[in-house]
């Protein structure tokens, strides 16, 4: 089965329609569900995705949005469905560590953690707009609708 993990980025963009990415992000969704893509969502995915929204919802003036947001958040991706990295950071900090010096610091912790977590799962596809993903070889990196069919395992 085709998998492909969610990246923060695609995650705010559903959840808030005022984001930049929201119609972007609103057409990945329903190509991955069309082609049946299996979705993985990372529980540090999940806690940037809250820091973002509750940050942006409080320096907008939209504070009163929050709650709905985060209802929306659970009904998307209830607490079964996370994918809890957590544990796994301790044992891949010097790998995090490196693949951000290999990249410049273009790959911060966090994009660098989410990386190696994929690869490790065997996972060769993150829906994300985030360009600095796109050196990795072992990594695709899916932002617009027509490359969902060229993910591994699509027919």
């Amino acid at each position: 089965m085709a998998m492909a993990v969610i990246d923060a980025n695609v995650l705010v963009g559903l959840l808030d329609d005022q984001d930049k990415w929201h119609d972007a992000a609103l057409a990945l969704r329903d190509a991955l569900s069309e082609a049946g893509v299996e979705l993985v969502y990372l529980d540090c995915v999940i806690n940037e995705t809250i820091s973002v929204v509750s940050r942006r919802t409080s320096e907008q003036g939209r504070v009163e949005q929050l709650e709905a947001v985060l209802d929306q958040l659970t009904c998307l991706i209830p607490v079964k469905d996370i994918t809890w990295a957590g544990d796994d950071i301790r044992r891949l900090y010097p790998e995090i560590l490196e693949l951000v010096r290999r990249s410049a610091g273009k790959l911060n912790f966090h994009d660098a953690l989410i990386a190696l977590l994929c690869k490790e799962q065997g996972v060769a596809a993150l829906v994300s707009f985030d360009r600095d993903f796109d050196g990795l070889h072992w990594l695709m990196r899916i932002d617009r609708t027509e490359q969902v069919r060229e993910i591994p395992g699509v027919e």
